[in-house]
């Protein structure tokens, strides 16, 4: 479920948030909730393991928004009743004081975008709140919401690894089962890119990066979280079952403006895409029931590709009987040969009859690793 509004763009941002004076609500939960059932009419009655509020910033929707889309989901699909409902929010007081409304709407893992603990890197990041309303909204998260996870974004310009070792600590003491620590880059289309390219910044070399990368899982595993995958932390069993979805390349609706989705229809794997200016999106919804602006099958080699760059990220990687499966193709038919012998020499990549896993030293390395292994 995709909420597309923010208080403000980050700098550092690529993803579908838009900022407006006045947001619509009673428009875009009409037309949330219309292209849900749409969706559903069309899968029919399956399980259903998550739901996702992302952005955007969701925790500026009215909390009877939520309820009301939790609602439809239960009944157009068949939910557990320890179904998953994650909400992204960020630590402002005015979403704070919404926390305890989303936990009645039926919420029951929240998401808290606090990025640094660094007053002065909260500025860089064009951050709304400060390191002290982020803590607060941690303390309340955890007093109201059985799981909860927060975001921090490291290798920033002039970080040093001590530095983040010390920023690092302080916020696994904060934690409950879920960190999200992700390494700062520079998107296309975003401010940062501008400014980077004019050198008004620099970003940390690339084996100081690496050995940033290294110090994060290995002071996370002493507060036992491991990283069960690239940029994600958690006790075991707290892992993100939501994002698990992604990453092993299971079926999953996009619902709003920008959304995503891989889904079988037919015995075709589709990839769908929703319009991604808000306001569009809504005049489709209300025009036709959806906002779809495109909806491809996928061929098996394209499956296959897809399902590499995705599993791959997790320290479990693939299982290779599913891979083909879900592809329709045999793992060695969707690499490179004589990259896969290397990878597999070198000791980036292990092999068994049953698994493709990245090591360790193919997890540093896996941006250029998956780039030249994939066809």
């Amino acid at each position: 479920m995709h909420w597309p509004f923010c208080l403000a763009k980050c700098p550092y941002c690529d993803f579908n948030s838009h900022v407006r004076d006045e947001i619509p609500h009673q428009r875009f939960t009409t037309a949330l909730r219309q292209e849900l059932a749409s969706d559903a009419a069309r899968t029919g009655r399956r399980a259903l393991r998550s739901i996702f509020f992302g952005g955007g910033t969701p925790s500026l929707m009215q909390p009877e928004t939520v309820a009301l889309l939790i609602e439809d989901a239960r009944q157009h699909f068949d939910a557990p009743e320890d179904l998953e409902i994650t909400l992204e929010a960020n630590p402002t007081s005015v979403e704070r004081g919404k926390l305890a409304a989303f936990r009645e709407a039926g919420v029951n893992r929240v998401s808290l975008g606090i990025q640094s603990l660094d007053e002065t890197d909260l500025r860089f990041l064009g951050r709304e709140h400060s390191a002290s309303q982020a803590i607060a909204a941690l303390e309340t998260a955890r007093t109201l919401f059985p799981r909860l996870s927060f975001d921090l974004i490291y290798a920033r310009p002039g970080q040093t690894l001590s530095a983040w070792e010390a920023e690092l600590r302080r916020a696994l003491d904060l934690a409950s089962d879920h960190l999200s620590l992700y390494q700062l880059t520079i998107e296309q289309g975003t401010k940062f890119e501008g400014l980077y390219r004019q050198g008004r910044f620099v970003l940390p070399e690339e084996d100081d990066a690496a050995l940033l990368y290294e110090k994060t899982a290995e002071i996370a595993g002493l507060y036992g979280l491991q990283d069960y995958e690239i940029s994600n932390y958690a006790r075991p069993g707290a892992e993100s079952r939501h994002n698990l979805t992604y990453w092993r390349y299971q079926d999953y609706i996009g619902i709003g403006p920008g959304a995503h989705g891989r889904l079988t229809l037919d015995g075709a794997l589709m990839a769908t895409r929703r319009h991604r200016a808000p306001e569009i999106w809504a005049d489709r919804v209300e025009q036709r029931g959806s906002g779809s602006t495109d909806e491809t099958p996928l061929s098996s080699e394209e499956r296959g590709r897809e399902a590499l760059l995705m599993g791959l990220r997790l320290r479990e990687g693939i299982a290779l009987d599913w891979f083909e499966e879900r592809t329709g193709r045999r793992m060695q038919e969707c690499v490179d040969a004589r990259i896969l012998e290397g990878a597999l020499e070198e000791d980036y990549l292990t092999l068994t009859e049953q698994r493709l896993i990245a090591t360790d030293e193919g997890r540093i390395r896996l941006e250029a690793l998956l780039g030249a292994l994939v066809l």
